[in-house]
C-alpha cells in the first residue's frame, strides 16, 4: 500500500491552488496520465461541497476509469478524496492550503492507495514516488502557467 506525502511553498495564495485542485474537469488539461474527468455531480453539504467524479487513468497499456468521492471545504481551503468504484482496493488522499507570511502558500499533499490488480500495483510501486512527484509539479507548472 503506497502512501506519499509532501508539504511544497509555492509562490501562489492558497486560494488560488485550492480553486486550481478543486476544478477536477481539468484535470485532462495538464495531470500525467489523466485521460478524461467527468464531474457527476456536486452537492452541498453544510459548509462543504462533496463531488463525485470520474478520471480515466492511462498508463502504458492500462487505461482504468475510476470513481470518487471529493469533499471540498472552501472555508477551510481543505479538499479530502475517497474512492467509490475502479481499479481499486482503496484510495484517499488530502490537499491542505494555508497561506504563508510572504504572500504565497504551503500545500500539502497526502495519497494511499492500492490497485485490485496485483501487475499494475507491482507496476506502480516501481515508480509510485517518482510518479506522485510528477502529479505535484504538474499541479505548480499548471499554477505558473495560471497565475504566474
Amino acid at each position: 500500500m503506497p502512501t506519499h506525502s509532501e508539504t511544497r511553498h509555492l509562490p501562489y495564495t492558497a486560494q488560488q491552488m485550492y480553486d486550481l485542485v478543486a476544478d477536477v474537469g481539468a484535470y485532462p488539461e495538464f495531470l500525467p496520465w489523466c485521460a478524461a474527468a467527468r464531474v457527476r455531480k456536486v452537492v452541498p453539504q453544510g459548509e462543504a461541497e462533496v463531488m463525485e467524479a470520474d478520471l480515466v487513468i492511462s498508463f502504458k497499456v492500462f487505461r482504468e476509469r475510476f470513481g470518487s468521492r471529493v469533499t471540498l471545504y472552501p472555508k477551510d481551503r481543505r479538499i479530502d478524496t475517497e474512492y467509490l468504484d475502479g481499479p481499486f482496493r482503496h484510495m484517499k488522499s488530502n490537499w491542505s492550503f494555508a497561506e504563508a507570511g510572504d504572500g504565497g502558500c504551503d500545500v500539502s499533499f497526502f495519497v494511499d492507495f492500492e490497485f485490485k490488480n496485483a501487475m499494475l500495483q507491482r507496476i506502480i510501486g516501481v515508480v509510485f514516488n517518482e510518479a506522485m512527484r510528477q502529479i505535484v509539479r504538474a499541479f505548480e507548472n499548471r499554477a505558473a502557467a495560471l497565475y504566474g
